[in-house]
């Protein structure tokens, strides 16, 4: 009996690959000549192109250097090697060329191969998140800590100054006065700190929408002139669970930074901020990988974050400028984790970027 031909692998059921779908890099099912048999979703996010436009073209036109891939393909078909790794540059429809490490290696079947694409740069965000995630933690820790430790003594030392006043000279109380104030401002202060780990997590539906608008009538309130506000959104992005106030607190505290940062181009009257929101889809941050994300960008065009503080901004107490408390997004940093999310910062000279990702469900 004569054997049944093997079929192509182009007819073999696409199930085969779906499992692909749940990973996090960009994964192309290739044949020897490089026509896409399958690419994943991480894949088409990339590279800005749906799975049908990319399926049944040649991969080798989506890289800045084909050649090297036609190379890597041939190679494999003749066994020269199980696999191969090599670095690359992936093109994209919109934005530069994505850095890349590629992985070929070959299937169960004849002239069939798997081509992983690692972008370089998404290592680097994922071991700045995790670092971010720590130092947040710690941060909670330590600022807990540290004002419950202040609170104790402070409420002595104002008590001690009430009692000296009564007795000495009057011509004298000034100074008890300064010492009054001082610890009534450290008060305040020891309360803000505590604030995020005392106020109950009220939790209702939250329109991110309804965020933005809420914190633009703030802004503009208070830079009625000078200032611009750009909205940017997209409204098909459902409401998700969450506590509103704080949402609100957190979008607050990044927009009234950039407006602080904003106040020679305020005078000058063409200072800018801008409201963005997107849905990310196939998200991994914090080591966890969501299949939906809101995206709220808030951008300005101010003069960016000082690089001396770039990498220690959402750190208690620290502050680009001077009178500032250093609490704003710090506190911001806490309220977005309560969320399940993050904050990154993406800064230079003339547009920083606060983007807020928070899990949708």
């Amino acid at each position: 009996m004569t054997p049944r031909p093997a079929r192509s692998a182009v007819f073999r059921p696409l199930h085969r690959f779906q499992c692909f779908d749940l990973l996090a890099t960009l994964v192309a099912v290739v044949r020897g000549d490089g026509t896409v048999l399958f690419a994943n979703s991480a894949l088409e996010d990339a590279l800005g192109l749906s799975r049908r436009n990319i399926e049944g073209t040649s991969l080798l036109p989506l890289f800045a250097e084909p050649a090297i891939l036609r190379t890597a393909l041939d190679g494999a078909r003749i066994n020269e090697y199980a696999a191969l790794r090599y670095d690359a540059r992936l093109l994209r429809q919109q934005g530069e060329p994505v850095p890349v490490h590629v992985v070929l290696a070959q299937t169960e079947v004849q002239d069939e191969f798997v081509v992983e694409l690692l972008p370089l740069e998404a290592q680097t965000r994922q071991d700045r998140e995790e670092r971010l995630i720590d130092q947040v933690q710690a941060n909670k820790e330590l600022i807990r800590n540290l004002a419950h430790e202040i609170k104790n003594p402070l409420g002595g030392i104002r008590g001690a100054a009430q009692l000296l006043e009564m007795e000495i000279d009057p011509q004298l109380k000034e100074y008890t006065r300064v010492v009054i104030h001082e610890a009534d401002r450290l008060q305040t202060l020891v309360d803000r700190l505590l604030a995020p780990h005392r106020r109950p997590h009220v939790v209702s539906d939250v329109n991110i929408h309804e965020v933005c608008e809420r914190v633009r009538s703030l802004i503009l309130a208070e830079f009625p002139k000078g200032l611009k506000v750009v909205r940017d959104y997209d409204t098909s992005i459902p409401e998700f669970r969450g506590d509103r106030e704080q949402l609100i607190q957190a979008v607050l505290n990044i927009a009234h930074n950039a407006c602080q940062a904003l106040a020679q181009r305020i005078e000058t009257g063409d200072a800018q901020v801008t409201f963005k929101t997107r849905i990310g889809r196939q998200v991994t941050f914090g080591k966890q990988r969501y299949r939906l994300a809101l995206e709220l960008h808030v951008i300005d065009n101010g003069p960016g974050v000082p690089d001396s503080i770039k990498d220690r901004i959402f750190f208690p107490l620290v502050s680009g400028r001077e009178g500032g408390s250093g609490l704003g997004l710090t506190l911001a940093q806490t309220f977005v984790q309560q969320h399940h999310g993050l904050i990154e910062c993406d800064s230079v000279p003339g547009r920083t970027d606060f983007k807020i990702l928070i899990p949708l469900p």
